[in-house]
This record gives C-alpha cells, sequence and structure tokens, in this order.
C-alpha cells in the first residue's frame, strides 16, 4: 500500500467531468474506465464523475455519477462550478471533446472552468492542427484555465506546442487507457461467435462515414478469392448524432456494397453497442484488426489501443495515432482509400503466420503501459503534482472569468418549444390562438414563418440535443417562404387563408423585409446543406426589390437579414452593393428628420421601433460608418429613456402610438417592442462594450417575466409559449405566434449573447489568486 500512496499523496477526492456510461460513445467508455481505475488504484480516494448530458432527461446512470449537466444550458455549468467547489473536491479532471459541451466550439465548459477554486487537469481527445477562430480561442482558454494538458499521442504533443504555444511544461503525454487482458489465441473465442474455423477480420466502433469500411468490403472480394474461409465481422452500433441526423443512410449503404459485391456470405454486421467483456470476446476471435479512416486528422483511438491491447496484428490508414502506435513493426500502414493495398496486406498476414504472430506480440508488450493501472497511477502522480504546484504558486485569475460573471449573472429560463410545435402544422405556423390553442379563422403569414424560420435555424445550431426536431420546423417554415415568393412579380404574399388561398398578390414591404430577415438568418445559421441551399438561393431571388423599398422598417428588417446573409458569404458585392444603397437610405431618412429632442426618422413613434438603430449599428460597423453608428446609438438611447419608467421597461402602445408632442400611448403593450429593444441593446453592447446596455436588455427581458405595469408575467413556463400582450385591464391570455416567437427570438439573443462573450472577453490576467 506504501507505494501506491505515493502517486496520491495529499488528494482526498477527484471529480472527473466527461460523458458516461450508460451513454453510448467512445468519451463516456473512456470517463467510466478512468473513474473506475482510479477508484481501484486508490480506493482511498473519493473519485466521482460529472455527466454531460445531451437529452435533458439524461440518463440512467450508476452511482459514480454524482452530478449532472445538460451541454446546452450555460447555467448548469455555474451550477456545477458551485457544486463542485463547495464540496472541496481537490482535482477536477476534464475529458474535453469539443462537441459534448454547450456554446460555440464547447465554449461553456470555459465558464465553469473559471468559476473553479481547485486544480484542473484535462485530456485531450481532440487537437486540431487547422482550427477556425472559435475552436482555436477555445482550446487556448481552456489551457489558461487548466494546470495540466493531458495528451494521448506525441503528435498532439508536438501539434500543442507548434500550433497552439502552449509551453512543453504544461503537457504529459499518458497512454489511452486499455483493459488489461491476456494473450490467447483467436481460435479461443471463435465458436461462441459461429466463426470457428474462420479468419476473421474485425472493425468496432460506432458506425460513422469517416470510418472508411466501404474501403474495406471494397478490398474483400480480393481476400476471399484467395483465402475463401475469411469473415469480416462489423462491430458497433451506428454513432448516436449521425442517427439522430442521417438515420441509417451509412449502414444501410455498407449493406448495399455488401450485396453489389456478392461477399454476404463473408460479412457480419453486429448492429450493436457491447459491454467490455463481451468487446474482449469479440477482439479475441480476430485474427487481424482493421481502422481504415480516411482522414488523417485523429488523434487518439480507443478501438486501436484496445485492439492491439489484446494483441492483435492490425492493419491501418495513415491517420496521426495509427501511424505513431503502429511504428516499428507493431502494426501495418496502408495508404488512404485503396482497398487493393489493403487486401494485399490482408493476404500477406494471412499467408504469413509467423510474420502476422510477430506483429501481435509486438503490439501487446508495447501496450503493456497502457493498462488501466499504469495510466491511474500516472493520472494519480500528475494530481498529486498539480496541488503541490498549485499550493506553492497560486494561480492568478484571468480577467475574462470576472468580465463573463458580470455579463452573464442574469439566470436565463430553459427554452421550451410546445406551444411553437403545437402552434405549427404542414403549412407552417398558424398567426393567432385563443388561448393556448391554435386558431384557424385567421390562417397564416409570412411575418410569423420567417419569425419561426429564424428561431428554428438558430435553434438548430444552438440546441443540438433536438436537432431532428429543428430540421423538421426548418423545412416547414422554409417552405411556406418558398410558396410565399411570386416569381412574377418578385415580391412574397402575406397573409393566407387556412384554407392555403392567398388573400394577396403582393405583401408590404415590411412583410418582405422581415421574410429577407429570415432567410439571411437562415443562411448564417444552418448547416443542412439542402435548406442552406434553398435560402441561399430565395434570398438572393428576394434581394433584388427591396433595393428601390422607402418604408423605414422594410429596409431595417431587410439590413439585418443581409448582415446575417454576410457573416456566412461576406464576399457577395452584389448583396454588399444593396446594402449599401439601403443603409443609406435608412441614415438620410434619420438625419433629414431628426432633431435634438426627437432623434428619429418619422414623426410618430410606432411598432418594432428598437429594430432601425439595429440596422443602423449593424451597417455602420461592417461598412466603417461612425456616423451611423452614432446616429444607431442616439436613437436607441432615446427609446430607452422615453420606455423605462422605475426601472422596468414601457413600450409604447399600440392603441394610439406616440405622436411627436403628443401624449405616449402606455396600451397595449406589445412582446415585439421588447424583442425589438432587446436585440439592439444586445449589438449596442456588441459595438460600444458598454455593460449598462446589457442591463437595459435584461430590463426589457424582464418585461416578459413580470417587471413591468401589471407586475404580471406574460411567458407561459408550461406551454413556453407568450400571451399577447399587456393591457390597461390585464393581460391579453391568447398565446400567437407572434408573441411567442418574440418571448422565444429574445431568449435566444441573450442565449447567443452569453454563448459569444465567454469566447470575446480577453484573457489577460489579473492579480485575483485562486487558492487550491
Amino acid at each position: 500500500m506504501a507505494s501506491v500512496i505515493r502517486y496520491h499523496e495529499g488528494i482526498g477526492s477527484v471529480a472527473v467531468i466527461g460523458n458516461y456510461l450508460p451513454r453510448i460513445c467512445g468519451i463516456a467508455t473512456f470517463t467510466t474506465d478512468l473513474v473506475e481505475a482510479l477508484s481501484t488504484e486508490a480506493p482511498g480516494i473519493n473519485c466521482w464523475a460529472v455527466a454531460m448530458n445531451d437529452k435533458p432527461e439524461g440518463y440512467a446512470y450508476p452511482e459514480k455519477v454524482r452530478f449532472e449537466i445538460n451541454q446546452n444550458r450555460l447555467t448548469d455549468y455555474s451550477v456545477a462550478s458551485e457544486f463542485l467547489n463547495i464540496s472541496q473536491i481537490d482535482i477536477v479532471c476534464v475529458q474535453h471533446e469539443y462537441g459534448i459541451f454547450g456554446g460555440p466550439a464547447g465554449s461553456h465548459l470555459l465558464k465553469l472552468l473559471g468559476e473553479l477554486r481547485m486544480p484542473v487537469v484535462t485530456t485531450l481527445h481532440t487537437v486540431l492542427r487547422d482550427p477556425d477562430p472559435e475552436h482555436r480561442e477555445v482550446m487556448r482558454k481552456l489551457s489558461d484555465l487548466s494546470d495540466k494538458l493531458i495528451v494521448m499521442s506525441r503528435k498532439a504533443f508536438d501539434l500543442f506546442e507548434d500550433i497552439y504555444a502552449v509551453p512543453e511544461e504544461k503537457i504529459t503525454f499518458i497512454h489511452h487507457g486499455i483493459p488489461d487482458t491476456p494473450f490467447v489465441d483467436p481460435n479461443f473465442y471463435k465458436d461462441q461467435f459461429g466463426v470457428e474455423g474462420k479468419k476473421v477480420l474485425l472493425t468496432f466502433g460506432l458506425l460513422s462515414p469517416n470510418k472508411g469500411i466501404e474501403n474495406m468490403l471494397q478490398a474483400l472480394p480480393s481476400v476471399t478469392k484467395k483465402h475463401p474461409d475469411v469473415t469480416y465481422i462489423i462491430l458497433g452500433a451506428t454513432h448516436p448524432h449521425v442517427l439522430k441526423s442521417h438515420g441509417e443512410e451509412y449502414r444501410i449503404s455498407l449493406q448495399q456494397l455488401v450485396r453489389k459485391l456478392n461477399i454476404s456470405d463473408h460479412v457480419i454486421f453486429q448492429n450493436r453497442f457491447v459491454e467490455l467483456k463481451e468487446l474482449c470476446e469479440f477482439l479475441g476471435t480476430a485474427d487481424i484488426y482493421v481502422t481504415p479512416y480516411l482522414e488523417e486528422a485523429h488523434i487518439t483511438s480507443g478501438t486501436l489501443a484496445y485492439a492491439m491491447g489484446t494483441g492483435k496484428a492490425v492493419i491501418s490508414t495513415p491517420y496521426w495515432y495509427a501511424t505513431e502506435m503502429l511504428a516499428e513493426g507493431r502494426g501495418i500502414i496502408v495508404p488512404f482509400n485503396n482497398p487493393d493495398a489493403l487486401a494485399e496486406q490482408i493476404i500477406d498476414l494471412l499467408d504469413n503466420d509467423v510474420n502476422r504472430h510477430t506483429i501481435r506480440k509486438k503490439a501487446y508488450t508495447f501496450c503493456r503501459e497502457a493498462i488501466w493501472k499504469e495510466v491511474s497511477r500516472r493520472y494519480l502522480k500528475v494530481f498529486s503534482q498539480v496541488k503541490l504546484e498549485r499550493s506553492r504558486h497560486p494561480r492568478p485569475r484571468h480577467s475574462y472569468i470576472e468580465n463573463i460573471k458580470s455579463i452573464t449573472n442574469f439566470e436565463l429560463p430553459e427554452m421550451k418549444l410546445d406551444h411553437l410545435k403545437t402552434l405549427t402544422d404542414d403549412t407552417g405556423i398558424l398567426q393567432h390562438a385563443t388561448q393556448t390553442i391554435p386558431d384557424r379563422d385567421h390562417g397564416y403569414c409570412i411575418d410569423d414563418n420567417a419569425r419561426a424560420l429564424m428561431v428554428a435555424a438558430m435553434g438548430r445550431k444552438y440546441l443540438l440535443t433536438d436537432s431532428r426536431c429543428f430540421d423538421s420546423l426548418t423545412s416547414h417554415y422554409l417552405s411556406f417562404l418558398l410558396y410565399a415568393f411570386n416569381v412574377e412579380t418578385g415580391r412574397f404574399r402575406d397573409f393566407m387563408t387556412y384554407a392555403r388561398q392567398w388573400t394577396e398578390e403582393v405583401g408590404s414591404e415590411d412583410a418582405h423585409g422581415r421574410a429577407l430577415w429570415g432567410l439571411g438568418k437562415a443562411v448564417g445559421f444552418l448547416d443542412n446543406s439542402g435548406q442552406l441551399a434553398m435560402s441561399t438561393t430565395l434570398f438572393n431571388q428576394a434581394l433584388k426589390a427591396v433595393e428601390h423599398f422607402n418604408a423605414p422598417r422594410g429596409i431595417a428588417f431587410a439590413l439585418v437579414g443581409i448582415h446575417a446573409y454576410l457573416h456566412k458569404f461576406s464576399g457577395d458585392s452584389e448583396v454588399r452593393r444593396v446594402r449599401e444603397i439601403l443603409a443609406d437610405r435608412l441614415f438620410n431618412q434619420f438625419k433629414n428628420n431628426a432633431t435634438k429632442s426627437w432623434p428619429w426618422l418619422e414623426s410618430v413613434l410606432t411598432y418594432a421601433n428598437g429594430k432601425l438603430p439595429h440596422a443602423l449599428l449593424l451597417s455602420g460597423q461592417w461598412m466603417q460608418r461612425s456616423d451611423m453608428i452614432d446616429m444607431g446609438l442616439r436613437s436607441l438611447k432615446w427609446l430607452l429613456t422615453i420606455q423605462t419608467e422605475n426601472g422596468h421597461f414601457v413600450p409604447i402602445g399600440n392603441k394610439g402610438w406616440y405622436e411627436q408632442g403628443g401624449p405616449k400611448a402606455r396600451f397595449d403593450q406589445q412582446p415585439i417592442e421588447a424583442n425589438a429593444m432587446i436585440e439592439a441593446c444586445v449589438e449596442a453592447f456588441n459595438v460600444t462594450r458598454d455593460k449598462t446596455l446589457i442591463d437595459a436588455a435584461v430590463m426589457c427581458f424582464n418585461w416578459f417575466l413580470g417587471h413591468n405595469d401589471l407586475n404580471m408575467s406574460l411567458y407561459d413556463p408550461k406551454t413556453g409559449g407568450c400571451r399577447d400582450g399587456l393591457n390597461a385591464d390585464g393581460i391579453n391570455q391568447n398565446e400567437g405566434a407572434e408573441s411567442s416567437l418574440a418571448w422565444l427570438l429574445s431568449l435566444m439573443a441573450l442565449q447567443k449573447l452569453y454563448a459569444d462573450e465567454i469566447l470575446k472577453q480577453s484573457s489577460s490576467s489579473s492579480t485575483i489568486s485562486v487558492e487550491g
């Protein structure tokens, strides 16, 4: 026991953050194995897990999971850090893979880590050679917030030094852990899987298109011609995320290829996720293990480590991890996408028992350092080192963590889509509701379907756990917009009856502008190739008409959509040209009509007022027009002044509006006013970095939640919808599309702000120390 204590001196508790079984993925298997190995090697340490959930209901976890995080709910990360701090954990060990954490490039994790008081050790399961700016920034800050980084390949070590400029002393190499299995003859287990007397080739792991199994199948006819007793087992369920987005498309394509090549008698598909004991038995049957991946950018592979650890002769394409692990005769490398080379090497190994067994022994011997007993000891040693180092040298807290906390200190409600789905049928979203029941009498309009498209497109990016739902909703709303576009006039129709009859051939400029706004947002956020192509095409078709628009709100809506479009396709010179025309027109309307006491382009304030300064702020930034920015800020701050009383938001009422020199209508107050102001305040903050504008956005958001003239909440937490307005005699209890979408867009605007700010904040250090 004394020799074990040295590995974890001073460590009483460890929390490991990552996915956890029974969630099906490689990170879950790794995290589970690591927690169990640490607990076995050091039973005196209280080792448990914080599990990341990709669905709201979570999973039926074992007792080792003490805390769960909904990966897309930012507030969960703060609560988790508070829980870990209260629990006085000695070490937090993060299993990092970008996709298992919420926010752009998994940036929500940074908020959790920045609020921890104990040392952090991060195991990196992905290291990108050519990261985009978001992924680079997340990795850079993750490195800042970690006391030690653990990599599982020498290649990852080099990438970190060369690309991310992380000092060598901060990085530690530890093998990918594997079970300790005996070196057995492959024939030992073959009878229980029905392959006795066969030569078995095996590939296992969660199925996805980047695995390259089609190349192995194309190699098989040549192999079976020389060795007709060969069976190829493809073991593993389809990856859950692939299953959500593409179904069994890849597996079906492989099965069709098997039939086409007439090799059905030689291929066995095992479409399931197997437990460790059965996995090791499957591995035991294999004479040759194959990993025919399509790309080199795989920094680690648990399946390859397992295969080598059970003493398999491995043939692989030259992805990074394989090249490193199979060096010095521990396996055979073949070129990417080369079935002939695969077949040649498989035949050679099957022909040469001595060579095959030599490779097996070299792989098995090399991997003795990677068994979980040895790996857990290495982790415990690292934990002790960072704990000791933190006690001697308290780590400075980075000032961006304090900035993030000051911006994201308002807790946002969870997004609920029940009412959105209730209002949506196979045509689109219905305009109105009686109470919470869809009202078919009023049919549909382009405005609401454009707003709904924005919600679906942004939700697809920021709420990935419900991606199939968002894909379906996006298709419904896009289809409505496509049908609404009148090719002959180049304009959108607006109102449609429930009988699917248009009530006019040309809608208003405002409606057309709002449709462009929705399409621009769709282009900016969608990654479904078909939906993106349709959105882009329709956007460009509809853009032609707006060049001659004069209605200021129609222009403003279009400009916001144009900026979202240009965020994706910034080089589109025609769209840039139209933006300049519209921005100048809107600015000149302000310039020619605004006065010191009434800095507005019209003599009356009506609806969606915040969208006009929002459009000026966006245009001014990207056209480098400080006069536009100044006008946008001036008019927005004026709107805030005249619509704030006693610390709460009082939007201009729609029963009389607000004419210059006249009284302000107090009621009815509409949700779209709060939404327009929230989005404008967020953009103004992006321009100025003035945090009072975040306070203003939150004030407008709180109007939905009851901080208003009547102290009554318009948001309905039961349905996820929003009531239609604040009237003098109470709340309008109907939950129509416009109000419910205004709520959802407002909530998304603040969610996006919070996620973006975690990435934007400067990482310069302050002198605040963090005690271990």
